[in-house]
């Protein structure tokens, strides 16, 4: 079997990389006067400028034959089909489904699963439509004024992502508050000033069986319960109760029931959806309780401009595929270990969470699709945070550090305020902190900044290794005209298809994460050992055993 590393095109991109290496982008830029031009795309008021990679058009070129040897396009299409390339799971992979609007059939197992999908967002129409205007009440009569999200991973990092990017919009709808993690402080914070009376409940749980969101889902149960005890009267009012203030968003009816909900008030999705693929469909039903339905649709119809672009657009100009290409250039054959996300617009600081999931639980793989083990590197470690709080922060190191690390930038020409001089500023700081990365200073211009600063020789010695910055640092530019819910859609579907592209040339499955699975195993074997006056434990690993032993001589103290 051939490897990767053992076709001709990788091998000639390799040969490709050491002429790259004897570049900068300065020579580049001073080679090709229209380099922006060339190395840009767009779609409609959104702008992708790569043209600070370290990229020519041969290496776009070889990229290219390499997407087509690696048959990317074959491999979209037959998801896009809804053939079953989850191949580990035997699932389809059909996300792009919940934000058809285009009135095409899309089929799973023959079945078009178009109607579901209507019934679904009118479903998620009429509840939060329902909610928002207060027709729909709690049990004293009063209208919703907070909604809590109980779910983690994909049930949490996406919605609470999109929830706040688009707070500027929701003005006119309940507080929405996330709870995903299993520490009690958690849920203890968010529910502290909460009115049981007002507050609506999600459970959001693929299975309903979740651990971490079970246990905060039990947990907020009884809190509700004990705050509302004074309006109870026995059984039937406990679950009307209940039924007023708690939904779900599962498959799994049965387990949905046992809980207490009613099954009126659980919204479905379908094992052809992956958790981190999921704020698209009854997931997003915060997301619609915040904004509002009609915006929750326009997200899903940014998400379907870039879905038909992804389908129909020649890879020479296909934008996710161009972005895919990249990384796998600087991952596999530039030494780059990691991505950092910045962008340079306050609501979108929960983006670089929601990528590291989209991207590190999608393509964090070490066999390829047939179970052979790579040799080659596949996903990158994604990290990030806003500019400019990034820049006092970490930019350090991605200007002098020795370490190559792909930026991308993302910032709106217009934003939702009226302040002028910080738009400004944070505009400038983008374009700059891009620049710097690409161009750096030279030996001979920190010399003469020194110099024209009127110091001493002896000084300008000691100081110039400090001041000069290598440059060829590489980045991404994102710009778009306004962050409103259609562009955002767009953008998250950008990434989801460039993450699908990286997998395709790696030829590892993207939509399966078995890598969550060992630890879960653990920690059911370690819980029981944990209990108040456990014997001492001894059947784990040394370490295992002494931080069981410690803890738990700590617990069983007053």
């Amino acid at each position: 079997m051939t490897t990767l590393r053992g076709l001709d095109i990788w091998q000639r991109l390799e040969t490709h990389r050491d002429d790259i290496q004897r570049t900068d982008l300065r020579g580049l830029f001073r080679q090709d006067a229209e380099r922006f031009e060339h190395f840009s795309g767009r779609l409609g008021d959104l702008l992708i400028d790569y043209s600070k990679h370290l990229i020519t058009k041969e290496t776009l070129r070889l990229l290219r034959e390499l997407a087509r040897q690696r048959q990317v396009e074959a491999l979209r299409d037959r998801m896009l089909a809804g053939d079953r390339v989850n191949v580990t799971e035997n699932r389809a992979v059909l996300h792009v489904a919940l934000r058809n609007r285009s009135g095409r059939s899309m089929s799973v197992d023959g079945r078009d699963v178009m109607p579901e999908v209507a019934i679904a967002l009118e479903h998620m129409r009429q509840f939060s439509e329902a909610i928002r205007t207060g027709a729909a009440t709690g049990f004293s009569g009063l209208r919703m004024t907070d909604v809590v999200n109980i779910g983690i991973g994909g049930s949490d990092l996406g919605p609470a992502m999109v929830t706040e990017a688009l707070r500027p919009y929701a003005q006119e709808g309940p507080r929405v508050h996330f709870v995903s993690n299993v520490d009690g402080a958690h849920l203890t914070e968010t529910l502290r000033d909460l009115n049981a009376a007002t507050t609506l409940f999600i459970i959001a749980s693929k299975t309903f069986t979740t651990e971490e969101t079970m246990i905060n889902a039990r947990s907020a149960r009884e809190w509700f319960l004990s705050a509302s005890k004074d309006s109870l009267h026995g059984a039937a009012d406990t679950t009307t109760h209940i039924a007023r203030h708690f939904v779900a968003v599962s498959t799994n009816e049965r387990e949905v029931r046992q809980f207490g909900i009613d099954a009126a008030n659980m919204f479905v999705f379908w094992d052809w959806v992956g958790g981190r693929y999921s704020l698209w469909s009854s997931i997003g039903l915060p997301i619609a309780l915040a904004v509002g339905f009609e915006r929750f649709v326009q997200l899903l119809e940014g998400a379907h401009r870039m879905d038909e672009h992804f389908r129909t657009a020649p890879i020479e100009d296909n934008l996710p595929v161009t972005l895919g290409l990249l990384g796998v250039w600087y991952g596999d054959f530039l030494g780059a270990d990691s991505h950092a996300v910045l962008p340079y617009v306050q609501y979108l600081e929960r983006l670089p969470a929601f990528l590291q999931q989209l991207d590190m639980e999608s393509n964090g793989k070490r066999v390829d699709r047939e179970g052979h083990r790579v040799d080659y590197p596949t996903g990158p470690i994604v990290w990030g945070a806003p500019g400019t709080n990034g820049q006092h922060a970490f930019y350090q190191l991605l200007h002098q550090g020795t370490r190559l690390v792909p930026c991308d930038f993302l910032v709106g020409a217009q934003p939702h305020h009226a302040m002028a001089e910080h738009h400004e500023s944070l505009l400038a700081n983008c374009f700059a902190q891009s620049a710097a990365l690409a161009f750096g200073k030279t030996e001979a211009e920190a010399r003469a900044e020194l110099e024209s600063q009127g110091l001493a020789a002896d000084a300008v010695a000691r100081l110039l290794p400090h001041k000069v910055f290598p440059g060829s640092r590489p980045s991404t530019t994102i710009a778009y005209r306004h962050l409103d819910p259609t562009t955002l859609g767009t953008l998250l579907a950008l990434y989801e298809h460039k993450v699908f592209v990286m997998g395709a040339l790696w030829n590892i499955n993207s939509f399966d994460q078995w890598g969550v699975e060992l630890g879960k195993q653990l920690a059911r074997r370690i819980r029981p050992q944990l209990e108040r006056g456990a014997a001492p434990v001894t059947s784990h690993d040394g370490s295992t055993n002494g931080l069981l032993n410690f803890v738990n001589a700590f617990r069983a103290l007053p």
